[in-house]
């Protein structure tokens, strides 16, 4: 808010307020007049209906005022004037018909006065002093000229001097210290703002760092088992693989060396298998070194075949030749490509199809992951990055959130949601670093490079 909004804010309010003063104000010097004029017999009969008359005019001005202030507007707030010469004509008529200078009514000036500096600035309320002057001035020369008289006319000029200087510094005193009680207020309310801005934040911070820490301890978790059966495993298969190279040694007929060269492979790949699962499960590194992007998306796919979502599905890669080498920590960005291609997998029927992609584009390395599964629904598309959020049965909700979290954190990379519709969805990773921001740009390959069934 503007400091102009804001004083037309603290002004309005200070009006509105001014102008409930002067409506009670008001009624309560039609009420007393009537009293005066009625019941205490103070003017002459002949007087009492024209002044009566007066009275009543005043009465429907107030009440015209009272029906704009229930309305919550001034009434003729642009002219302040003219109500300032209307109230002096009202009061000095009514003291012209009643006893002159010595009448009862004169201190209605004292409250126009009041009402005056209440609702308007100094220099309006100085001009109404002068009206209120001339008004009282009239009445005395309009009457047989005394020493009496004259004494009266100034002390009552003084009187109204000293009260429209009073009135004017107290009601300055008070619109000061609205204005200040406003600003108060204001600040108040944008601390407040800011204060439930910083727990909004705060409280975010903190769930996606629980998020991150769950997601570790169940990292941490799976190494020590993955470590465990690779030991368990390892040394029976060390001993089967020991024993069969022994009776490889001793002679044999062609049958059963072919058997025995079998079991032999087939220990062998269990063997690889578990070292590809010794590999993942140990602590990940957190040095930037120089990696070949399609070897970590090659070491996320060799992961991922051991999944069983895996099974009867096609992957194609289509990798772009002579991409420069790309510094990132490689650990991180094998388990961003193997959380995206898990979940590419799992959304996609079997008989369906995989497709990675690399570019180089502007300075960035674009790895896109495409299936062509069922989709990311509108509702959900701003959603996909939040932790725990899941559309899956036994999802966790955390594996796009900590992808975009190494992506921002750690690898200074971009990950986003580039296409998504009922036919399919493509999560695209950009990564840069200097050595690719020197490289000129290479084209996605229009022809197949790599297609890898999962069995």
């Amino acid at each position: 808010m503007s400091d102009a909004a804001s004083g037309s804010r603290d002004s309005s309010a200070w009006d509105l307020a001014a102008e409930s003063i002067t409506v009670k104000i008001r009624w309560f010097g039609v009420v007393v007049g009537y009293v005066l004029v009625n019941l205490l017999d103070r003017p002459a009969e002949s007087h009492r209906p024209i002044m009566n008359a007066i009275l009543t005019l005043g009465a429907i001005f107030a009440l015209i005022d009272t029906l704009w202030s229930l309305r919550g507007r001034v009434f003729l707030s642009n002219l302040p004037l003219a109500i300032s010469l209307m109230e002096a004509v009202f009061i000095g008529f009514l003291c012209y018909f009643d006893a002159g200078l010595e009448s009862p009514f004169r201190f209605y000036y004292f409250l126009s006065l009041l009402v005056c500096a209440m609702r308007y600035s100094p220099a309006v309320t100085i001009a109404t002093f002068a009206l209120h002057a001339i008004s009282y001035g009239e009445l005395f020369f309009s009457h047989r000229l005394e020493t009496k008289e004259l004494s009266t006319l100034i002390v009552m000029l003084v009187s109204m001097g000293w009260v429209t200087w009073a009135c004017t510094s107290l009601a300055g005193l008070l619109k000061g210290a609205g204005r200040r009680l406003t600003q108060l207020n204001d600040q108040l309310r944008q601390n407040q703002a800011q204060l439930e801005q910083r727990i909004i934040k705060r409280t975010t911070q903190l769930q996606q760092s629980q998020a991150l820490v769950v997601q570790q301890e169940k990292q941490s978790a799976f190494g020590l088992l993955a470590a465990g059966i690779a030991h368990e495993v390892g040394n029976p298969l060390a001993a089967i693989s020991s024993l069969v190279q022994l009776l490889n040694r001793r002679p044999n007929d062609d049958y059963t060396r072919e058997r025995l060269q079998m079991v032999d492979d087939q220990l062998r790949r269990i063997q690889g298998t578990l070292r590809e699962l010794v590999d993942f499960s140990r602590p990940a590194m957190t040095q930037k070194t120089m990696c070949d992007v399609h070897e970590i998306i090659d070491a996320a796919l060799n992961i991922a075949k051991y999944y069983k979502r895996t099974k009867g599905k096609r992957v194609v890669t289509r990798y772009a030749t002579d991409l420069p080498l790309l510094r990132v920590i490689r650990d991180q960005l094998v388990q961003v490509f193997l959380n995206l291609i898990l979940n590419a997998m799992d959304a996609t029927l079997e008989g369906g199809t995989i497709e990675i992609t690399t570019c180089l584009t502007g300075g960035w390395i674009e790895v896109t992951i495409r299936d062509d599964g069922h989709g990311i629904s509108v509702e959900n598309q701003r959603r996909v990055f939040q932790p725990y959020f899941t559309t899956k049965d036994t999802g966790t909700g955390l594996g796009l959130f900590v992808c975009r979290h190494i992506m921002q954190q750690t690898i200074d990379g971009r990950i986003a949601l580039t296409e998504t519709s009922p036919t399919g969805t493509a999560f695209t990773v950009s990564l840069t670093c200097d050595n690719v921001r020197k490289h000129p740009d290479v084209a996605r390959p229009t022809l197949l490079s790599t297609e890898v069934s999962a069995t």
